[in-house]
């Protein structure tokens, strides 16, 4: 099963509800990164605890370690992490993408050596729904080439067409076996007549829902932004759109008011594991000399077991002697953060207020910068 249904509109912004058969994605949504069949620093208890309805799981990694087939012989992925709820996983495009001259791309699919082990690998959009569906995956993304940035008008349309022409390999290849949901990706890099010819053949496939790519890759928030003024407007009111790799919160603001649903990022945890902490004014680092004796919490407004139970103090100590509960708390604090920004655009969609909700946290973020 795959519904999604819009409950509530203001402006561009949406509120609705995603329907799986492992449960409702309450959207906008934020997917926790689990890249290797784990929320680096967290237990899944936990992850749910924050209000994550979904988390993403990373096909590259798991294809390598422990192996797909590997993996659906221990019955799947839900089942190996002990994670019930909805997961979707991307294609391994991006990741393969990024290992540069290890890399060798054709229209067949793509050739590369593991950073791992320097094993040698071949993935095409065949085999990575295979990989998806050995994984057990809710969501399935199509294979496609993340566009590189910055690109010329002819790269940029070289690489959309040969993903466009994945994207159908993907359908394809998706419909021989089944599951609930496959995404198809936009890309187009910076060019709106792109992003529009690879809506346009997205939409003559068809799938469960469509996700905008090749942003968040370098062209900075105000390009971003003047790229989602038209993407989202050219995919299908109503599927899905989701933004793929972003990322900070005052971009996730700015992009669930230009119609976007789901976002995803290492953001949260990454920052978590080196000592930033995201709260309602900013970031902190919680290294530096000043949190050494401030008994207070991370974030008065927080509601999250961390700023419950735990100072800016002792999670200064924590990293300052390298103990790994750190780490683990100040990432918990930061899911936290994002779940709780993402139940407050809800709630602020579906009374009509996003705009002074948004306003009002977008200035507390340039008074914390200024």
């Amino acid at each position: 099963m795959f519904n999604f249904q819009i409950h509530a509109t203001d402006g561009r912004a949406r509120t609705g509800l995603i329907e799986t058969d492992r449960g409702t994605i309450r959207t906008p949504a934020f997917m926790p990164v689990g890249t290797a069949a784990t929320v680096k620093g967290m237990h899944p208890e936990a992850v749910r605890a924050a209000g994550a309805d979904i988390i993403l799981g990373n096909t590259y990694h798991l294809m390598l370690r422990p192996g797909a087939e590997r993996m659906a012989r221990l019955g799947g992925l839900h089942h190996f992490m002990n994670w019930e709820k909805p997961i979707l996983t991307d294609s391994g495009g991006f990741q393969v993408m990024s290992l540069g001259a290890l890399v060798k791309i054709t229209e067949e699919g793509v050739s590369f050596q593991s950073h791992v082990d320097g094993s040698k690998h071949f993935v095409s959009p065949e085999r990575s729904i295979e990989i998806q569906r050995l994984l057990g995956s809710d969501i399935v993304m199509a294979f496609d080439e993340c566009t590189k940035h910055p690109a010329t008008h002819e790269e940029a349309a070289r690489s959309m067409r040969m993903s466009m022409r994945w994207a159908k390999r993907s359908r394809e290849a998706f419909e021989a076996n089944p599951a609930p949901a496959l995404f198809g990706i936009q890309q187009g890099s910076l060019y709106p007549d792109l992003r529009r010819e690879s809506a346009e053949k997205l939409i003559e496939i068809g799938f469960e829902g469509y996700a905008i790519g090749g942003l968040a890759v370098g062209e900075g928030q105000e390009a971003m932004f003047e790229a989602l003024d038209t993407a989202p407007e050219l995919l299908p009111t109503e599927k899905p759109r989701y933004l793929m790799g972003v990322g900070r919160p005052s971009d996730i603001i700015g992009a669930v008011l230009r119609g976007v649903d789901m976002f995803d990022c290492v953001m949260p945890t990454r920052s978590g594991r080196t000592a930033q902490a995201f709260v309602m004014d900013g970031t902190l680092n919680l290294r530096n000399a000043r949190h050494a004796e401030d008994a207070g919490p991370l974030d008065a407004e927080c509601p999250c077991p961390t700023c419950a139970h735990y100072s800016r103090a002792y999670l200064h100590h924590l990293f300052k002697t390298e103990e790994m509960l750190g780490p683990m708390l100040l990432t918990q604090h930061n899911i936290w953060h994002y779940q709780q920004l993402m139940q407050g655009l809800r709630e602020a969609i579906a009374e009509g207020r996003v705009q002074a909700f948004a306003k009002t946290r977008l200035d507390r973020l340039s008074a914390a910068a200024a």
